[in-house]
């Protein structure tokens, strides 16, 4: 059973749904005024390491990711959500308009979850296109003595009325101080330094990105997005809710707060947070020059499954120090794997060994214990004891969960398979169908009847590729 390490009670759970055999998963996207970097993109690929491995495992997998397209405000990072809307700051640095900047980077945020090789999610809710949801959520607070009115026209969370707040960070409201390091901007329409905005009164001078509101034009606070698009589409509970740690607060804490406060009772079963990477020893940011992008990788000359690899090799929730010649060591290793695969499917298959196949799937299932799982394969690799055909169906397996594409080269130069024998093709037929059902007790077996006959069966994006 999948075990995920839960910032909450701070210990690694068994992930139970609440609907036996549908995981409901919460992804924090991006916020699109920029291009995601190498870090972020290694918080994203956590949800979808989740999601294959909860696949692998018979599960039907429901992700929602969303796309923050207003109320990010440049000084989020702290408790109190003043300054400028980061979507308007950049539409002014590039002379264009908000929306064509969020869409831009949103159709490039894409992208590079296309090339890093992590599945889509069934949803990406954006947070303009949701304000009707976060306006019924604020009026349910409002009602129930969660929220108030400030005397500026904005509209807040009262953390006070909220006890277990803190229970993902650890932070208490009693150890906060005001403000932080912007405790000179703080919102005078507060009754408590700690509550948060929930709907933000418009400057009259804002053109872009206002809405009408029950409490006058104005703009959502941040937090408040992520609670009405899990609630609505998630239908008030997520499984496992996923993002970067330092989200954890004040991001996460909020949006519990609200969550919780808006049903009575705890939606998010599991918090799950990845930790930072580090670029060369030092924390990418903008201002040290230090920001790495997934074009920057792919510029240097890298396959860019080889920075998928490369992450793959440390566990989530420990801290990366990614290098250049971490990427390039990927790229070789992938390179090589690729070959060796391509090699191997020219033997007949042969069944993986139980032991082999039941230790990776225990290494994923712990925790996504990944590069547990990267050195089991690299000892079969060099296992001169373990059949060719076998360490094909092995490689092949766990790629469904790895997602580098190991098969990439399987076929390349040689004729099509014209014709196949009835009993192939039955057995091929049935075989899809199990995958579709996500029986994949019965699709291995298959495969390795299959197997029997000399026919290979390789799993790739296009469908079942035979040799």
């Amino acid at each position: 059973m999948l075990r995920l390490y839960d910032s909450r009670t701070r210990e690694a759970e068994a992930i139970r749904p609440a609907h036996t055999g549908v995981l409901a998963m919460y992804c924090c996207g991006p916020t699109v005024y920029r291009d995601a970097h190498v870090g972020n993109l290694r918080t994203f690929l956590l949800g979808d390491l989740i999601g294959r491995t909860a696949t692998a495992e018979g599960m039907v997998v429901r992700t929602v990711q969303n796309i923050t397209d207003v109320g990010h405000m440049t000084r989020d990072i702290e408790i109190d959500p003043t300054g400028d809307d980061k979507i308007l700051a950049q539409a002014r640095l590039e002379g264009r308009s908000a929306m064509d900047i969020a869409r831009h980077y949103e159709s490039r945020f894409h992208q590079d979850l296309a090339r890093l090789g992590i599945r889509p999610a069934q949803a990406y809710p954006r947070a303009s296109e949701s304000i009707d949801l976060m306006h019924e959520i604020i009026e349910v607070l409002l009602a129930r003595g969660h929220a108030y009115v400030g005397t500026t026209g904005s509209v807040f969370f009262d953390a006070r009325s909220f006890p277990d707040y803190g229970a993902i960070s650890g932070n208490r409201l009693d150890s906060l101080k005001p403000g932080h390091r912007f405790e000179h901007e703080i919102d005078v329409g507060k009754r408590f330094h700690a509550d948060w905005a929930l709907w933000k009164a418009a400057d009259p001078a804002r053109r872009e990105l206002v809405w009408d509101s029950p409490w006058g034009p104005g703009f959502p606070g941040w937090h408040i997005e992520c609670s009405a698009m899990s609630l609505h589409l998630l239908d008030r509970g997520v499984d496992v809710h996923v993002g970067g740690i330092d989200l954890r607060f004040p991001h996460h804490e909020n949006e519990r707060a609200q969550s919780d406060a808006t049903t009575g009772h705890e939606v998010v079963r599991h918090w799950v947070h990845g930790e930072h990477l580090l670029f060369e020893g030092r924390k990418m940011a903008k201002s040290t020059g230090n920001v790495i992008l997934l074009d920057d990788v792919v510029a240097a000359g890298h396959d860019p499954l080889a920075l998928r690899l490369a992450f793959l090799e440390h566990r989530y929730r420990a801290q990366l120090n990614l290098t250049w010649a971490t990427i390039g060591a990927a790229d070789r290793t992938l390179a090589r794997w690729r070959a060796s695969v391509a090699g191997w499917a020219e033997s007949d298959s042969r069944p993986v060994p139980a032991p082999l196949r039941a230790e990776i799937s225990q290494r994923f299932a712990d925790d996504l214990d990944t590069a547990g799982a990267l050195r089991v394969l690299r000892e079969v690799e060099k296992d001169a004891g373990i059949d060719p055909g076998a360490k094909f169906e092995l490689f092949a397996a766990v790629d469904e969960v790895l997602g580098l594409e190991l098969a990439r080269e399987v076929g390349k130069g040689r004729a099509p398979v014209e014709q196949l024998p009835a009993e192939v093709t039955e057995l091929l037929a049935q075989r899809e169908k199990a995958r579709a059902a996500r029986d994949w007790a019965r699709s291995d077996q298959l495969r390795d009847q299959l197997a029997g006959l000399g026919v290979t069966v390789v799993d790739t994006p296009d469908g079942q590729q035979v040799s």
